[in-house]
């Protein structure tokens, strides 16, 4: 999910900022300009208060360069990993777009066919104006958003007293759906994860397989991404991995800033995945380079709509295509991704057009108490995947 309303953290005290520590490294970098000034924006990230963070940025050549800035551990000062897993969240919704789109090109399903065809009175109303018509509502439109399906009524932990008493619970996608189907329908563009929970069943039902499954046998074993795992009900992640924080303000004492890196995912086929910087790269320049989809579905994915005035607060003048994100770049041109924001852990990537450009940057801490600081968290990140994927265009440095 991105940025889901009871995530949160705080910004860090001095005397905490003072035990971390700020790595760069060149593996070997694409150049030392490059190296710098991704250490420099994850030490800006950092000095928002976030305890830790770890990017990725890798060039037309496939050289890197990797920095890490913080703490993995508040507890015990653990530096940042550069290679940690974290927990993909909604940068999964890609993962989920593509093997509907290789399926739509296999003839398996159309992106005009409607959600009661392939799962019939699971869409319904409720009679008293609330839910959606499965009748009405596409595979397109639960990709690009447009279904009118909201989240409400979506679990989630609005304080630490409803996390440590609900972090645990386990959801089947059909109790999700029917979740928001007790809520009305939006009748504008409405970021909607419960479209993704559909979309999940849909892949299963065309295929027999979860959809897990034929993302692991689609996209994760053939590009070799042997560190992006699915944990399913696991409340734990793979090692190394940093500490995931979220604040819940001050009205909450001691328990303001908490651990919450124990928790079952919400939609545990949907967001259990986990990854590195170096998968996530990979992945987004496998699909933007055409390796994964035939360039008629490719195109498809990139095709966007609007998104809400909410979103553009936080993305500007986005576009929403089927699971991608494009973006504008300070140097000219756009830029394809899909950030993801759950479980304290909050990424932003981003791919140039011709996929040879690549970045991705992970925090293990989300600022989400106020909107200010969910603003500063988003401009620092995307300022980040802005300087790396327009590193050597003419004018910059």
């Amino acid at each position: 999910m991105i940025l889901r309303k009871h995530l949160a953290t705080a910004a860090v005290t001095a005397a905490l900022l003072g035990t971390t520590a700020t790595t760069a490294v060149a593996q070997p970098a694409e150049s030392a300009s490059a190296a710098q000034q991704l250490r420099r924006d994850t030490e800006a990230i950092h000095d928002l208060g976030i305890s830790g963070v770890q990017a990725r940025a890798i060039g037309p050549d496939g050289r890197q360069a990797v920095a890490t800035s913080g703490t993995a551990d508040l507890t015990t000062g653990r530096p940042v990993d550069p290679d940690g897993y974290f927990r993909m969240a909604s940068t999964s919704k890609a993962l989920v777009a593509t093997v509907v789109l290789q399926l739509e090109a296999e003839g398996r399903l159309s992106l005009d066919d409607t959600v009661d065809h392939w799962l019939p009175g699971l869409v319904h109303t409720d009679g008293k104006g609330n839910g959606k018509d499965g009748r009405d509502v596409r595979i397109r439109d639960l990709l690009q958003h447009t279904s009118g399906i909201t989240d409400d009524g979506l679990p989630g932990y609005d304080s630490p007293a409803s996390y440590y008493a609900k972090r645990h619970d386990v959801y089947e996608p059909e109790q999700l759906v029917g979740f928001a189907m007790a809520h009305p329908a939006s009748g504008t563009w409405t970021y909607s994860n419960t479209g993704y929970v559909l979309l999940d069943l849909i892949i299963q039902k065309a295929t027999g397989r979860p959809a897990h499954r034929e993302v692991q046998d689609r996209i994760v074993r053939p590009l070799g991404l042997d560190r992006t795992r699915w944990t399913g009900t696991s409340p734990t992640l793979p090692r190394p991995h940093a500490r995931a924080y979220q604040y819940y303000g001050p009205d909450f004492g001691p328990d303001a800033r908490l651990d919450v890196t124990d928790q079952v995912p919400v939609d545990h086929e949907n967001l259990a995945w986990v990854t590195t910087t170096r998968d996530e790269n990979l992945f987004l320049r496998a699909l933007l380079g055409g390796r994964l989809l035939p360039a008629r579905q490719l195109a498809e994915m990139k095709q966007t709509v609007a998104v809400s005035p909410a979103l553009k607060e936080l993305w500007g003048d986005a576009g929403y295509g089927l699971g991608l994100v494009k973006r504008g770049l300070t140097c000219g041109g756009d830029y394809w991704g899909h950030e993801g924001g759950d479980g304290g852990f909050i990424t932003l990537n981003g791919v140039t057009e011709d996929g040879r450009r690549s970045a991705v940057v992970s925090m293990s801490e989300a600022r989400g108490d106020t909107l200010d600081h969910i603003k500063d968290q988003e401009k620092a990140a995307s300022a980040l995947i802005d300087h790396a994927l327009c590193a050597g265009a003419p004018g910059t440095r």
